[in-house]
């Protein structure tokens, strides 16, 4: 049965309202692999509780709906989701406790197809309570592989720029540790695929995967070790394409670009020399 256009379009997310500690800041921070070295004093400010900062990819955790296209209504094909890009766009730098407000809506659904799937583009603001400041906004692009051909949809959005030929400006290698995915799961997707190996290989993996929102932290920690001096004012916004899983345990290498104000990114796994991460773009102050 297609999706309904409209229901979707226009579906009631409630505000999500959560207050997040010291706690959740290091915990997130550990996940994504801040402190791996734990006498470099820069990443330290991002998992130790003195001078504590937030990783300023951390609003991807706060303040989510949840994993509402599962509900029926919806007449979303849940089981063929894949998560195919993520963009980030930081309006102030975000404090290492507080409580905030997120506010989600569907920016766009694109009909690809009857055999080609469509895109549901979700947006999430994530307000400070207290002061009502926007702190950051989220763009969430989801592809829907069984849910092409319902007949109305919005506009395509551009292709994000593709890497540049040639080699890279500068790399950063970062290791994931074999338990990253067990520590971040505690902090937003509880996704047993990336916990339990009998659910992993039911879903066609050897073992379980890291959360591709964690390998996104990873990213972000690249670009602001390598750019921004470890300072989290620094990084304005970061968007890319997910194009392969990774493994918990391996390493990922950033490829960059330097192109002033704008860095174009991709990232790799070295054990399996294959790109996890494609098309980014960071956004700095430099």
């Amino acid at each position: 049965m297609p999706i309904d256009y409209d229901k979707i379009k226009n579906w009631p997310f409630p505000d999500i309202e959560q207050t997040y500690t010291e706690k959740d800041s290091i915990l997130y921070a550990l996940g994504v692999g801040y402190g791996h070295d734990p006498m470099d004093e820069a990443q330290l400010q991002f998992v130790y509780e003195q001078g504590l900062k937030a990783a300023p990819t951390m609003p991807v955790v706060l303040a989510n709906p949840g994993f509402w296209v599962k509900d029926p209504a919806t007449g979303i094909d849940w089981v063929k989701i894949v998560h195919g890009e993520q963009a980030l766009r930081i309006h102030q730098t975000i404090p290492a406790t507080g409580t905030v407000i997120g506010r989600m809506r569907v920016k766009a659904i694109v009909d690809k197809g009857k055999d080609k799937g469509a895109l549901l583009i979700q947006e999430r603001s994530i307000v400070d309570k207290a002061s009502g400041a926007l702190l950051a906004t989220l763009e969430h692009t989801t592809f829907c592989r069984g849910d092409g051909g319902f007949g109305k949809g919005d506009a395509a959005p551009p292709p994000p720029p593709a890497p540049p030929e040639g080699k890279p400006d500068v790399s950063c290698d970062l290791p994931t540790l074999p338990q990253s995915a067990l520590i971040y799961r505690l902090c937003a997707d509880r996704n047993p695929l990336h916990a339990d190996p009998a659910v992993a290989k039911a879903a066609g993996f050897p073992r379980p995967i890291l959360h591709g929102l964690c390998s996104y932290g990873v990213a972000g920690h690249a670009i602001l070790k390598t750019f921004c001096g470890y300072d989290p004012s620094k990084l304005t916004a970061l968007s890319l394409r997910f194009s392969a899983p990774v493994f918990p345990g391996e390493t990922i290498r950033t490829e960059m670009w330097n192109r002033g104000e704008t860095i174009l990114f991709r990232s790799r796994v070295l054990e399996r020399d294959v790109v996890v991460l494609n098309n980014g773009v960071a956004t700095i102050n430099a």
